[in-house]
């Protein structure tokens, strides 16, 4: 990723803290933004960000590529001036400073190292994109996201799927149905898989607990993505005018012949260590959730908690490592490019400015502008289990899931122990909502954008934002229903 892009935005917030010194003190604590005090108005600027994300490339896809930046650079000013004018510069500062240190940076720095990594990684051999070889990456990599999260395993397996296939005309159908299963289901029965699972674990719910919970509905789910995906996979496969190749070509850099892979039934796996470093990057992230030594520093009220900038140096060390260790003609010949985690950087950086003002709706609850669609969560005091299932799904669809997963665990009652006793069919609603609607938009979930980016990259022409949402609606949400008529109802 462009390191001048993450300076840039690093000084502007130094630059602001720095004009604001003479006006710090601050009556009653933080300047949190007032969720209850926004209207729906306040959103324009998230929803104008999503309408250019999903049309700009339709109606010209060469400005998109060259000024995407300057789009959501635009749509983040369009909340930030209004709101500076509004609410001034204290509560402004504020809110960028927490979104940056708490979530953005975060965010990015673990898409980063996991991008890097993974793309060290180049399976080498005889591969053609059979019906029956697609599936079975699908599978492996449905079982892989759990224990790696969904981001690793996407990135890990996209290339080697794309290079598969690469010789095949109809392919959009093998992207979708890897969101569907590895960027997003599959992530479902531990904390490592999504990020509103790890949230709850912070929370007080057990490790094990989404393992045992939502173990069948997943298991819904993929039963019946996997079969419709073999069987349209292969109905495409039979109108291939092409021909599978017999074999790879072979690399012509002398060097390679040195390089250690491990090589099993004719393929051989290039890049063996960053293995070893994608184990680093989980137990990195499993250890900022466990490790507690009490210490924090504080920037414009926005406490920073030690573990975490730990794990985020963990992370770079990771990526460094990973750089350093893997030869650069590896990377291209898996057609590596920074062009997707610079595209996901800047994007996500708007998306996670013009979110602010719709997560604090949410958060005013009955309250906010949006409490008539929180009052269906429960009703005669009891919860609603399926309205929480999809409310928490259909909003993580469109917002950060983990923020919003967070939401909804406080609107239960926030207490783990009762969610995970009797209240656990509301906590499985919540947790299975936060993650399976992460398939539903490119904006759902982390690795759902970068690996549309890295298809584009590898040539095949993916659905434009909307068109995407044709394909998954049409198939998952019959799916989601029969798992409410299951566990929610």
């Amino acid at each position: 990723m462009r390191i001048p892009f993450m300076i840039g935005v690093t000084t502007f917030l130094i630059a602001l803290i720095t004009m604001s010194e003479s006006a710090w003190a601050v009556a009653g604590g933080p300047p949190h933004i007032d969720g209850a005090a926004l209207g729906l108005i306040w959103i324009i600027p998230f929803v104008g960000l999503l309408l250019s994300i999903a049309f700009i490339p339709l109606i010209s896809a060469d400005f998109w590529h060259a000024h995407f930046g300057k789009v959501a650079a635009f749509w983040a000013f369009s909340f930030l001036i209004p709101y500076l004018m509004t609410y001034g510069l204290q509560s402004t500062i504020f809110e960028l400073v927490h979104v940056f240190f708490l979530e953005y940076f975060p965010f990015v720095v673990l898409l980063f190292t996991l991008y890097t990594v993974a793309g060290g990684v180049r399976l080498i051999g005889v591969l053609p994109g059979t019906p029956a070889i697609n599936t079975g990456f699908l599978t492996f990599g449905t079982a892989l996201a759990s224990w790696t999260g969904t981001t690793g395993a996407a990135i890990l397996l996209i290339r080697p799927l794309l290079a598969a296939n690469a010789w095949r005309q109809y392919k959009i159908h093998i992207v979708v149905f890897f969101l569907f299963l590895v960027a997003n289901i599959g992530g479902s029965l531990t904390p490592l898989g999504d990020p509103p699972l790890f949230l709850g674990f912070l929370q007080g719910v057990d490790f094990f607990w989404p393992t045992t919970q939502l173990f069948w509905p997943m298991i819904v789910c993929v039963v019946i993505l996997l079969p419709s995906f073999y069987l349209l996979d292969r109905f495409f496969y039979q109108r291939e005018t092409a021909t599978p190749p017999q074999k790879t070509a072979t690399s012509t850099d002398k060097s390679a012949e040195s390089t250690p892979r491990f090589s099993l039934g004719g393929m051989s796996l290039e890049g063996w260590p960053n293995i070893a470093l994608l184990l680093g990057v989980v137990g990195s992230v499993l250890m900022s959730g466990l490790w507690k030594p009490g210490i924090s520093f504080t920037i414009y009220h926005v406490d920073v908690e030690l573990q975490n900038l730990v794990r985020d140096g963990l992370l770079l060390t990771i990526a460094a490592l990973s750089w350093k260790l893997t030869r650069i003609e590896s990377r291209q010949a898996a057609n590596f490019t920074w062009f997707p985690i610079v595209e996901v950087a800047k994007l996500f950086a708007g998306i996670f400015v013009t979110i602010v003002p719709a997560i604090a709706i949410l958060k005013a609850g009955q309250e906010g502008a949006l409490s008539g669609l929180i009052a269906t969560l429960s009703q005669d005091g009891q919860p609603v289990d399926w309205v929480y299932f999809w409310l928490t799904g259909i909003l993580s669809s469109f917002l950060d899931n983990a923020p919003t997963y967070l939401v909804f665990f406080n609107a239960a009652g926030g207490d783990a122990e009762l969610l995970m006793g009797p209240l656990s069919s509301t906590l499985l609603a919540v947790s299975a909502g936060a993650v399976f609607f992460g398939a539903v938009t490119y904006i759902g979930n982390a690795p759902n954008f970068m690996v549309r980016s890295i298809a584009i990259e590898s040539g095949v022409r993916m659905p434009s934002f909307f068109g995407y949402m044709f394909w998954s609606v049409a198939i998952l949400f019959p799916i989601f229903a029969l798992v409410t008529w299951l566990y929610f109802l």
